[in-house]
């Protein structure tokens, strides 16, 4: 992560702005998933009508790599200090306008939660962007799964970075292992997995949890050093 010389005044700023902030309402309503979710509005609202009392500001810069879009956030202080966010992929299912905007959204929404301590809920602009296919001749997981494939052969769709984890491998190279065992130990086979039309939602769907919840950890280290 890359960050100022010093983030000292950065650090006490966001401490007092996390202390302070109130949690984005929950605007939006997934059918998909018969859930209510905060928009990336709903997220911007919540930040800045609060950062501005501490002199924290972000900006964010869409990023292509090959076939992926990313996004890079980055707070700011008044002071100069600034931590860089690690950027954060997805690949748009569709070549088009609306299916890139509407990722880019996803992603913007999912890293100003992560640098800034905001509850993420799960986003309609996942499902319009991505259009998740499930795999349904998937075999069933051999060993200990917390996830028991449901009668479609498919895996549930984990809502935190803690179920995430421990989704296990029902095929492929890594079968047994866990997501979070591959997400350390093989970081091209994951890579793989974002770019793939045919990963599993669930599987998906939690790699972008864990990539935000170490973007997260990563931005809460940088802040008390």
């Amino acid at each position: 992560m890359n960050k100022s010389d010093s983030i000292i005044e950065l650090a006490k700023a966001l401490s007092k702005f996390q202390g302070e902030v109130k949690q984005p309402k929950k605007g939006g309503y997934n059918p998909h998933f018969k859930s209510h979710f905060s928009t990336l509005d709903d997220v911007v609202k919540s930040i800045t009508e609060t950062a501005h009392k501490f002199g924290l500001s972000f900006m964010q810069f869409p990023v292509n790599e090959g076939d992926l879009v990313g996004v890079k956030t980055i707070v700011l202080h008044e002071s100069g200090e600034f931590i860089e966010g690690e950027t954060i992929y997805a690949k748009p299912m569709q070549n088009n306008p609306q299916a890139l905007g509407s990722v880019v959204s996803y992603l913007k929404r999912y890293s100003l939660s992560a640098i800034f301590g905001i509850v993420a809920d799960e986003d309609d602009d996942s499902n319009s962007a991505m259009d998740f296919n499930k795999q349904n001749n998937a075999p069933s997981t051999p060993s200990k799964p917390p996830y028991k494939a449901p009668s479609n052969n498919t895996l549930e769709v984990p809502k935190t970075a803690e179920e995430a984890a421990k989704i296990v491998f029902p095929f492929g190279k890594h079968v047994g292992k866990t997501l979070k065992e591959i997400f350390i130990s093989d970081k091209s086979y994951i890579k793989w997995l974002v770019e793939s039309e045919k990963t599993d939602p669930a599987i998906f769907e939690g790699i972008q949890l864990m990539q935000v919840a170490v973007a997260q950890a990563n931005a809460a280290k940088a802040s008390q050093q």
